[in-house]
């Protein structure tokens, strides 16, 4: 929160509040401290499922903040900031981007002022995962258009030299152990 209002303060960067966003992966005490704070910078939760299965999938967190928690203080941030939260939200196909998604999404939603920024799927080796089509990605973000929840399609940028979101953190890390295998024999 320090640097936060130094970033924003006009003795510092002079960053305008709204020109900032917190991201998080949903650390649920971390988001109810936000909405007590009086800033007005932007939120955005990395989702990355509709209920606890989905989002057990890629995010270990949910673990120890479970999907109705996070959901439940993402409301109670809009309640206390008036303020629209951004879900990052993968779309893997038969996982995330189903017709179950859609109807869990839009009750989680109900009451919340929000977006959604829908990101497919970039294969890496480790996950058997598959990209949904453009057509199912298309049906799934009109669904939740429907619903009133707005949602963006991201633009996949980098994925031909494996540099796209998901692919990069997996190319280094193989990268790395490569180097440490050679240098080190094994680490």
């Amino acid at each position: 929160m320090k640097a936060i209002r130094i970033i924003n303060s006009n003795k510092g960067i002079n960053i305008g509040a709204r020109h900032i966003t917190i991201s998080t992966v949903g650390v649920v005490p971390k988001i109810k401290e936000l909405a007590q704070e009086g800033l007005q910078v932007e939120l955005a939760v990395s989702l990355h499922g509709y209920d606890n299965p989905s989002r057990d999938v890629l995010m270990p967190v949910n673990k120890k903040y479970p999907f109705d928690e996070l959901i439940a203080a993402c409301r109670e941030y809009v309640r206390k900031t008036n303020r629209q939260i951004t879900f990052e939200y993968i779309l893997i196909k038969d996982v995330t981007c189903t017709p179950r998604a859609v109807a869990n999404l839009k009750k989680a939603f109900k009451g919340i002022i929000c977006k959604m920024n829908l990101i497919p799927y970039n294969p890496v080796s480790e996950f058997d995962y598959k990209t949904p089509s453009k057509e199912e990605m298309l049906f799934f973000r009109n669904r939740l258009e429907e619903a009133g929840i707005l949602a963006t399609i991201r633009t996949a940028r980098g994925k031909d030299v494996n540099a796209a979101c998901g692919q990069l953190r997996h190319s280094h890390k193989s990268s790395l152990e490569g180097i440490l295998l050679k240098k080190y024999g094994g680490f």
